[in-house]
């Protein structure tokens, strides 16, 4: 049985031809770094990692290549990075690279945790600068962007396909693009390729002055630099279909004059509890929060038990009922490291991931340890039993807490966060509420 997807651009559901069966390529849109991932993050990265294991097996390790990228600039980096300057005598620019690095790594630790694999190449924008203005030089040579007020912009009316992919009206894109109104704007949906830099922002030299790319170049810069102009499937949450992926799609196709990726996929929203996932509703939670409670398979399996391209609501009980159905598997097998999957078991992801049917035929299955190669059952079962709670020094804890609350009260906001990361690291979390610091340990 071939493999088919649902392509987001045409709407249907359509067997996937590969350009190229020796070089199968897929981009996905990686994590803007500056705290700690959400679990929100997460389902994009399970997701487009069970189709990247999925296409290895039907194609070959070495004929597939999966982009992620890493986000390393960006207005929310900046922000917090000034926030870190001034309260540690780094500068500014010393202050992001520290902050990017770290947040990059905490999110590789939380998604290998997650039994995702490593995608082939992991590129940071911040490295492809010259490839990004490379690219908007050649959208101002061929009438599609202008320079403004120290701006380049694309020129959206300058694209006749511009919103074939969200198939929105103008109304719709106005509003979901949340327009910025600038005198220096021709049309209203004229999105930014680069902006300027003032001399406490970080920035790079350009045709156009010192300053810094607009969010949508980069994947159009990095995508072609690795996968080149067109190539086969491009992944991400429903979320960055508008404005990102349209974008993405305008200026790589003005570039380029030909079709940019030939099949788009996206996964559904995610809500916790019934409700919008926000800080100020109380259910906003991190991966790493999560991985300090629930072992990484429960957390994937439980993302799995939806289809990927609904709307999934991600609750403690489906996980408390995830961790007993594995708990119930792993006690008949252990997973063997490379297992060949069945036919039926296979079938079902090969019908547009169709996950809840695969674990359907691991519950008829003779041979559990079928899945483990493709990130079912993929891990220990040691990963399944509940841990003990470890001893912890009280005392030692209170000081911590106490150090924080001095940190936070100086305004000194890394050493705030290195005691709230090293106290994590142990497997204590600390909850800040109107009546104080709490803390609990997480197994």
């Amino acid at each position: 049985m071939p493999i088919r997807l649902t392509n987001s651009l045409t709407r249907a559901k359509e067997e996937f031809v590969p350009l190229d069966p020796a070089n199968v390529r897929m981009y996905v849109c990686g994590p803007t770094v500056y705290d700690f991932a959400h679990i929100g993050n997460a389902r994009p990265a399970i997701v487009f990692d069970v189709l990247f294991r999925l296409l290895r097996h039907e194609y070959g390790d070495a004929h597939v290549t999966y982009v992620r990228n890493i986000t390393d600039v960006d207005d929310k980096i900046n922000a917090r990075a000034a926030e870190i300057a001034a309260n540690s005598g780094m500068s500014v620019e010393q202050a992001r690279a520290e902050l990017t690095a770290t947040t990059e790594r905490q999110y590789i630790e939380d998604v290998t945790a997650l039994g995702c694999l490593p995608p082939t190449v992991s590129p940071r924008a911040t490295q492809h600068i010259g490839e990004m203005i490379a690219l908007i030089e050649q959208l101002i040579a061929d009438g599609h962007a202008y320079a403004a007020d120290g701006h380049v912009l694309f020129d959206v009316a300058s694209d006749p396909g511009y919103g074939k992919l969200s198939r929105r009206s103008t109304d719709d894109m106005i509003a979901g693009a949340r327009v910025e109104v600038a005198p220096y704007k021709k049309g209203a949906m004229d999105f930014v390729l680069w902006k300027p830099s003032d001399d406490a922002t970080p920035g790079w030299d350009s045709p156009w002055g010192r300053g810094r790319p607009g969010w949508h170049i980069e994947c159009s810069a990095m995508a072609g630099k690795y996968l080149g102009d067109t190539f086969d499937i491009h992944g991400g949450g429903i979320d960055l279909q508008f404005p990102h992926h349209e974008n993405e799609i305008a200026q790589s196709e003005c570039a380029h004059h030909k079709p940019y990726v030939k099949m788009w996929l996206h996964n559904g929203f995610l809500q916790v509890e019934g409700e919008k996932m926000s800080k100020s509703q109380g259910n906003f939670f991190t991966i790493r929060e999560l991985l300090a409670d629930w072992p990484g398979e429960v957390l994937r399996f439980n993302m799995l038990r939806t289809h990927y391209r609904q709307p999934i609501d991600f609750t403690f009980a489906g996980l408390r009922e995830s961790w007993k159905m594995l708990e119930r598997w792993y006690a008949v097998t252990e997973p063997l490291a490379n297992p060949a999957p069945d036919a039926v078991f296979l079938d079902a992801l090969r019908d547009d991931l169709n996950t809840p049917a695969a674990i359907a035929a691991l519950h008829q299955a003779d041979d559990l340890a079928l899945a483990g190669g493709l990130g079912f059952l993929g891990f220990s079962n040691v990963q399944m039993k509940i841990a003990a709670k470890t001893e912890v020094d009280t005392v030692a804890i209170a000081d911590a807490i106490t150090a924080r609350n001095a940190a936070r009260k100086a305004k000194n906001f890394a050493e705030s966060d290195r005691i709230r990361d090293e106290l994590l690291a142990k497997g204590i979390v600390l909850k800040d509420t109107p009546q104080g610091t709490t803390w609990e340990v997480k197994r």
